[in-house]
């Protein structure tokens, strides 16, 4: 889960937008697409060694990328590169994947996740070999907490009895107060809540932690589905969903609560931000006093919503919070407070359940998959159970398991090749800004110091996280859930008042992705993803320069996008750029963003170019730098020819193999609403029709499809 929310925190694949809610860091409840996981259990279930010989799971065969790095066998060559570079580079390769029955979508990204899975699952398996009445250290807890959710008996015969606190405490909610309270609580389990509460550095002064407070409530992805007349069948759906989820808990009146609950999130909804109003930093930058969020919404109890979240005293009574959008947020304490309290404890119920599904006996399970991943991302089966336990035990620990996966997977020769590799991308990025044609000499300055202030973080963070104070039981799946996630939110809680400790990690190692973080001025590469097709040691430079490089250099263009030029050199939330500069800039990007309106994913179905536009500009910047850093590292000799293939376009041909993906049609039209990357073949084929330098490797002329007039192309790194 990002420490700076939302698309504010920039990662480079954009699958992790996981589980809905209203918590900041309930990382149990957020899957960062990515994530893997541990094993072990005593009496009452299953015993390591059936564990061991049930889950084992082998590591994928490796793809083949020939001799230098590109599996020129994918491509599809009766397509004209200028036509569609994607197509031509990526055609047969793409056209052959096969979608696995229990996945959304496949291609590089998603190869390496099974690779970190499987790897992880090895060492859940190793430390579940040796189990302990009592778990006690993080070893012993990582497989107790894996192999305690591996046992589906054991979690059989408990049925729904876990449930009952959390209904039991749903059920006595009877006055407006109780309902602030138990919102507040949810910080710490298995609630639900109007908000998304956080602690992360302020933006305005990232030396120091600020409590946040976001939109949230809403049990569908985006505002759209409920509010989109093209998506009612999915809102239907949804409806059918929250009926079965309460009859299964003998709710009373499921039927009349179940169009209640959806009318109610209708409202929610209605108050809600696009997604891409919240791209604007200086927008969802409102600091808001206790005392003015009970003037601005008196039908909500902040003070027993805050105290339910366990915060001190002296910010229930007098604190000021960092609220990213005021209105929305006053929005739904309005609609909450005009709301009667039966449907508010059914909508409680119903999310309660969601949120524990995979914790409960199959029925829930099942019901859960059938609606999440079947109905809204056409995902036809569920994955094994051992995939399951790998994921969640790898976000209630994932940290531990990272400590283990770099020391078996992650050779130290690889970070001193990427920090080599980092610094020439910097190197190149110092020329452009240098020579940039829209910016002005002041933010030309200020752009070069904040380069010079750039860091990069490879591999795993320099301190591990501490889970001594975790308890993780024999037995109990469910609360052991339910505790990592208050572990968490203590953990945080424990941050406030000291000074922001820039050493922590937002992705653990074995996640697959990259991300930029504004409040640290720098991006971080997990190991995981340092692997081909991305970083390939065996493979020609030029490759790994349109690989990897491109990635280096998409993540650090976005500390100077649209978004990354409200942070300064500090990571202060701080214009730096003059408005005439700013002005030229928007023209441009505005220029570049139309591109995306106008590609096509499916029939009817176009890319955001608003939405999507940080992540466009960073693709275009990452695979421009990574070209200049590839020329740059030839010293002035001219680059080998390779498979007939010149050096520029090997550094084409990288960039477009790592998005040699295929998505199913209603992932790509939820991605479509709500992430903010655009589509593979967008990722391709638009960065490099403004790219000169692709004209001439590819001989584009005027006529193909990709053709843009020179005057056209758009240049802003």
């Amino acid at each position: 889960m990002a420490r700076y929310k939302g698309s504010r925190m920039s990662d480079f694949t954009g699958y992790g937008s996981g589980r809905r809610g209203g918590r900041a860091r309930a990382s149990l409840l957020c899957g960062t697409a990515f994530l893997v996981a541990a094993g072990l259990l005593a009496s009452g279930g299953a015993r390591a060694a059936d564990i061991a010989q049930t889950s084992a799971a082998k590591e994928p065969a490796a793809p083949s990328y020939g001799t230098w790095g590109f599996d020129m066998a994918g491509r599809d060559t009766a397509i004209v590169p200028g036509n569609d570079f994607f197509g031509y580079a990526n055609g047969r390769a793409v056209h052959d994947i096969v979608i696995p029955p229990d996945m959304t979508a496949y291609g590089p990204f998603n190869m390496l996740h099974e690779l970190s899975r499987q790897r992880v699952q090895t060492i859940l398996r190793d430390l579940s070999a040796h189990p302990v009445a009592q778990p006690v250290t993080v070893d012993q807890k990582l497989g107790t907490f894996y192999s305690t959710f591996m046992d589906e008996q054991g979690i059989e015969s408990l049925g729904v009895r876990p449930l009952a606190p959390g209904l039991d405490a749903i059920r006595a909610v009877d006055t407006r107060t109780a309902f602030a309270a138990l919102l507040g609580r949810a910080q710490s389990g298995f609630q639900y809540s109007l908000f998304g509460l956080g602690i992360q550095p302020d933006a305005k002064d990232p030396t120091v932690y600020a409590l946040t407070l976001d939109q949230a409530g809403i049990g569908l992805p985006d505002r759209d589905y409920y509010l989109k007349p093209a998506m009612a069948a999915k809102k239907t759906a949804y409806q059918a969903y929250v009926r079965q989820i309460l009859t299964m808990i003998q709710w009373p009146d499921a039927a009349k609560m179940a169009p209640a609950i959806v009318a109610f999130e209708t409202r929610l909804a209605g108050a809600h931000w696009a997604r891409q109003d919240m791209r604007d930093p200086d927008r969802t930058y409102n600091p808001i006093t206790v005392s003015d969020l009970r003037k601005r919404a008196p039908g909500f109890d902040w003070a027993a919503y805050l105290t339910g979240a366990e915060l001190p005293p002296g910010i229930v009574t007098s604190g000021t919070l960092i609220v990213g959008e005021p209105d929305a947020v006053v929005g739904e304490a309005r609609i909450a407070s005009e709301t009667d309290l039966a449907t508010l404890r059914a909508w409680l119920a119903f999310h309660l359940v969601d949120n524990a599904a995979r914790y409960l006996p199959r029925a829930f399970v099942q019901a859960s998959f059938d609606f999440n991943d079947k109905t809204l991302g056409g995902q036809p089966q569920l994955p094994e159970r051992w995939k399951r336990g790998v994921t969640v035990t790898s976000s209630a620990m994932g940290m531990a398991l990272g400590q283990t996966y770099v020391a078996r997977y992650f050779p130290p020769a690889y970070r001193d090749t990427m920090r080599a590799l980092t610094g020439e991308l910097k190197a190149a990025f110092r020329v452009r800004l240098q020579h940039n044609e829209w910016m002005g000499p002041q933010t030309r300055a200020a752009a070069l110091q904040k380069l010079d202030h750039f860091t990069i973080q490879i591999g795993y963070p320099n301190r591990w996280r501490d889970y001594s104070t975790l308890p993780i039981r024999q037995g109990d799946a469910y609360g052991n859930a339910e505790r990592a996630v208050a572990f968490e939110w203590r953990y945080w809680l424990g941050h406030l008042g000291h000074p922001v400790d820039r050493d922590e990690w937002d992705m653990t190692p074995q996640t697959v992705n990259a991300y930029n973080n504004p409040l640290f001025n720098e991006v971080v590469f997990p190991a995981a993803i340092l692997q081909p097709p991305f970083f390939n040691p065996k493979a020609d430079p030029a490759i790994n320069y349109g690989a990897i490089g491109g990635v280096i250099g998409h993540e650090m263009t976005h500390s100077f996008d649209d978004e990354g030029r409200k942070f300064d050199y500090l990571g202060r939330l701080k214009e730096w750029w003059t408005k005439d500069d700013a002005a030229r800039f928007d023209k441009l990007a505005a220029r570049f963003g139309a591109q995306y309106d106008a590609f096509q994913v499916l029939p009817g179905v176009h890319v955001n170019g608003k939405l999507t536009m940080g992540e466009n500009i960073a693709d275009l910047g990452g695979l421009t730098l990574a070209l200049d850093a590839y020329h740059a590292s030839l010293h002035g000799k001219p680059a080998p020819v390779i498979g007939g293939l010149t050096g520029d376009q090997r550094v084409f041909l990288g960039w477009a193999q790592v998005w040699r993906q295929k998505m199913r049609d209603d992932t790509v039209r939820a991605r479509i609403m709500t992430d903010p990357h655009s589509p593979p073949q967008a990722r391709v084929n638009l960065p490099m029709h403004n790219i000169d330098a692709w004209y001439r490797a590819w001989n584009v002329k005027p006529g193909d499809t990709l053709y843009l007039k020179p005057e056209a192309r758009v240049k802003i790194w």
